[in-house]
């Protein structure tokens, strides 16, 4: 897609079709974290719409999608840009990712609360890695928050991580996929809990989620 030299700063075209997937699943982000918490971006080339600040997720449209190139300017979109924009920024600055999802959802934020990472009780995991790590606290919107979730991703080598007293951070190839792995943290998260509160949960071998991980690369209709 080529953006428009006309649009301007508040150009409807720009970007429109990533624009157009966060409006489209704002809705299910909702579903995830309460009131107007949590946020998702998508990424086209070297710029990406991300979900506007403070506003309900069913209370604007894609012309009101902020798009913010990778050095933080606000380029296009008649809303102010989610408050977390530097954390996007740092995650599609280190990973090969064209969507990402933070949510405040309750079993994964339980996780980030007793700042606890998420063990392979469950071949799942795998869609985000091997564990998901806990990436230490900062404010919110700062860039040392951001640095911070970029090092936990990066030292699990995982696409997922809780933030301390915060949330959960989901990277993915797309926002559809991002939004159904940030639902497998959060379900994986309560199971651990439920888990935990009757005895200690078992984790798989590392040859088992080798396996998983084979299986999964040839998962689905196009894989036979």
């Amino acid at each position: 897609m080529t953006d428009s030299e006309d649009d301007g700063p508040q150009g409807d075209r720009v970007l429109a079709d990533a624009r157009a997937a966060v409006v489209e699943h704002a809705p299910a982000l909702a579903d995830l974290t309460p009131g107007r918490t949590g946020n998702l971006s998508v990424r086209d080339g070297d710029r990406f719409a991300v979900t506007p600040t403070g506003v309900a997720y069913d209370a604007f449209d894609a012309a009101d999608v902020p798009v913010v190139d990778l050095d933080g300017e606000h380029v296009a979109g008649r809303m102010r840009p989610s408050s977390e924009v530097p954390m996007h920024r740092h995650v599609y600055r280190g990973y090969d990712a064209d969507a990402i999802v933070h949510t405040h959802s309750p079993w994964a934020t339980t996780m980030a609360v007793l700042r606890r990472e998420l063990p392979p009780i469950h071949y799942m995991i795998v869609a985000v890695g091997k564990r998901v790590p806990v990436a230490e606290y900062a404010p919110y919107g700062t860039e040392r928050l951001a640095a911070n979730v970029v090092a936990a991703m990066e030292a699990a080598d995982a696409t997922a991580t809780f933030v301390e007293n915060h949330g959960l951070v989901v990277a993915a190839d797309d926002v559809g996929t991002a939004l159904e792995h940030a639902i497998h943290v959060e379900d994986l998260s309560r199971l651990y809990l439920r888990a935990s509160a009757v005895g200690e949960p078992t984790e798989l071998p590392e040859a088992e989620l080798d396996t998983a991980i084979e299986q999964f690369e040839g998962y689905g209709q196009d894989g036979g």
